[in-house]
């Protein structure tokens, strides 16, 4: 029998041409009809192994806060059913589209918020002290945040699925670097929480605590306390939350009462917080500006700006940069070095920018815990 190759006879060099244009025809297909499907499965798995991970980290979560609720709960109670259910617990911002009195209504939901909290504490833990139940707020504060997260990003992978959009997984598989910093942030800074630890956010709080050192404090607002010392002939009030709770206090509304109860009298109002780094920047960097250093969701804040406008105060700010998870777990040693650096900047600061006789205020914003008076 005659072959193909005897009739027409070709060199090997045309039969590798002939099966390489195949393969590429062959491989031209393949991505044309597959190529949409292999990147969602790409990106799909990275966001499946996240969930996974974050899953883990909320039910960590989770049983390390009951552990500690277990020390100070009554026995034969079912502590698991009700913390499980209060993670879900959640509280809707007032409406914003007429802004007038919105900050009134937040801060109105904000404390209505907390007052829940204490109250779920107070009857899962009777047997718990103050301390005991601030450093439990912490802890369920993080649990809820886990459970949250894991539930959103579990959200769009399973909306993902059904719909096979790529534009999902790729919005989503772009943010999750950010998600999960964030999330393993926050399941370190529990047991910080539980132990009473110092953590980054205190910076204010210790800075305010080295120049109160030891002297008498009064309160001023809740759970905000005040000392009355002298700076270089200068007639200082400093504030911060009181220690060593798991607290933020309402700063602003402690100022607030400061500079009405004398009138406006106030030559200047120093406030001084931890601040987030950009990358590059170094942990424990000092930086001066001006406008109010807090970082609450407006309430305070606000109540800072109107009085100090009202009254024609300057409001210099202190920040001490640091990443997010160093404001959430244990205070690094470069944070307690930049604490004695922001004293003896704000000493210099009173003495160029005030003189004699005046009356100051300063204010130092964070988380407490583990940092007493």
């Amino acid at each position: 029998m005659v072959s193909i190759g005897q009739l027409f006879p070709i060199g090997n060099d045309t039969y590798s041409l002939i099966i390489n244009v195949v393969w590429f025809v062959a491989f031209f297909v393949i991505i044309l009809f597959f190529n949409q499907r292999m990147q969602i499965w790409t990106y799909q798995r990275n966001v499946e192994n996240a969930t996974k991970r974050l899953e883990k980290l909320a039910e960590k979560s989770r049983e390390d806060a009951l552990k500690t609720i277990k020390q100070f709960a009554p026995d034969n109670t079912d502590i698991r059913s009700q913390v499980t259910g209060f993670l879900d617990f959640f509280a809707i911002e007032p409406v914003d589209r007429d802004p007038y009195g919105v900050l009134n209504r937040l801060e109105h939901m904000i404390d209505d918020r907390q007052g829940r909290f204490k109250d779920f504490v107070a009857r899962i833990e009777p047997n718990g002290s103050k301390i005991d139940r601030t450093k439990t707020e912490g802890v369920l504060e993080v649990a809820m945040s886990l459970n949250l997260i894991f539930k959103v990003v579990r959200h769009y992978l399973l909306l993902g699925k059904k719909t096979k959009s790529l534009m999902i997984f790729v919005q989503l598989d772009m943010q999750l670097p950010q998600i999960m910093k964030m999330a393993e942030a926050y399941y370190v800074a529990q047991d910080t929480f539980a132990t009473g630890k110092p953590m980054g956010d205190g910076l204010g709080a210790l800075v305010a605590s080295k120049f109160i050192n030891g002297a008498p404090t009064k309160p001023i607002a809740e759970d905000i306390i005040y000392s009355e010392i002298d700076i270089s002939g200068r007639k200082a009030f400093v504030l911060k939350a009181e220690g060593p709770d798991f607290t933020v206090g309402k700063p602003g509304e402690a100022v607030k009462r400061l500079v009405e109860g004398r009138e406006g009298k106030i030559a200047r109002i120093i406030m001084i917080d931890a601040a987030g780094k950009l990358e590059g920047e170094t942990t424990g960097e000092v930086v001066e500006g001006v406008g109010a250093a807090i970082g609450d969701p407006g309430p305070e804040k606000y109540k800072i700006e109107e009085v100090a406008t009202k009254y024609n105060i300057p409001v210099d700010a202190i920040i001490c940069k640091m990443d997010i998870d160093e404001a959430l777990t244990t205070m690094k040693k470069e944070v307690v070095e930049a604490s004695d650096i922001i004293v003896e900047r704000i000493k210099k600061m009173i003495a160029e920018r005030t003189k004699e006789g005046d009356t100051i205020i300063i204010a130092g914003i964070g988380n407490t815990t583990g940092v007493a008076q």
